[in-house]
């Protein structure tokens, strides 16, 4: 073989595999969430185990009562900030608002370029934390559990999706992806083992039944 020839066949090689690659980018999900990596399924089921099952009361819910969405850094609040943090080429203007990029919902798979599809789910809600015990919590606490961007609490998501999940737990709602199931329970457990909040008998037990596959 030449090494003109070597030359041609590697170049074409390389080409064939860059065009392969591109495929797959194109074909694949155009961003992925960045929520921040749960704890292990088996330190999850430790936590499990030792949380408090209690009843829920919603006796004096109101969502006003969790301060959300505050100020991060410069003009970026909480929302944008998982935006960014959560999408692929993402655009702001001054103001901190998402002009262009795109997001991927690991819920159910769909990806999508306007940040108007998207809404940033509170993986365990804030109508939960309160039946779970935040409704002893001061406004501080309440405001750093509804903001809170270092557990794995705040995920950007489908819209309709985040609005069928309302403020139901595991034990009536899950992701349709079955693949992301697994971190999702793992998510659960350690925000409400963070929190200090109860779970119910129910929820504890799709919860034990979740963590099994993991």
């Amino acid at each position: 073989m030449s090494k003109f020839y070597a030359r041609r066949r590697l170049g074409f090689l390389a080409a064939f595999t860059g065009l392969i690659a591109s495929a797959g980018l194109l074909n694949g999900p155009a961003a992925s969430a960045a929520l921040p990596t749960p704890v292990s399924a088996a330190t999850a089921r430790t936590y499990l185990a030792s949380l408090t099952v209690a009843t829920e009361d919603r006796t004096g819910y109101d969502r006003d009562l969790f301060p959300h969405w505050i100020t991060q850094s410069g003009t970026c609040n909480t929302r944008e900030t998982i935006l960014k943090r959560d999408g692929t080429n993402v655009v702001t203007d001054s103001s901190c608002a998402a002009t262009s990029g795109s997001w991927y919902s690991p819920y159910d798979g769909a990806t999508w370029s306007a940040s108007s599809d998207v809404d940033i789910d509170h993986l365990v809600p804030l109508a939960e934390a309160w039946d779970s015990g935040a409704d002893v919590w001061t406004t501080s606490r309440r405001q750093s559990f509804a903001n809170d961007l270092t557990r794995p609490q705040l995920l950007a998501v489908t819209d309709n999706v985040n609005q069928s999940k309302g403020d139901q737990d595991p034990a009536t709602w899950m992701p349709s992806r079955s693949a992301y199931r697994c971190t999702y329970v793992r998510a659960w457990v350690q925000v409400k083992y963070y929190y200090d909040l109860s779970v119910d008998s129910a929820e504890k037990s799709a919860l034990q039944g979740y963590l099994a596959n993991c």
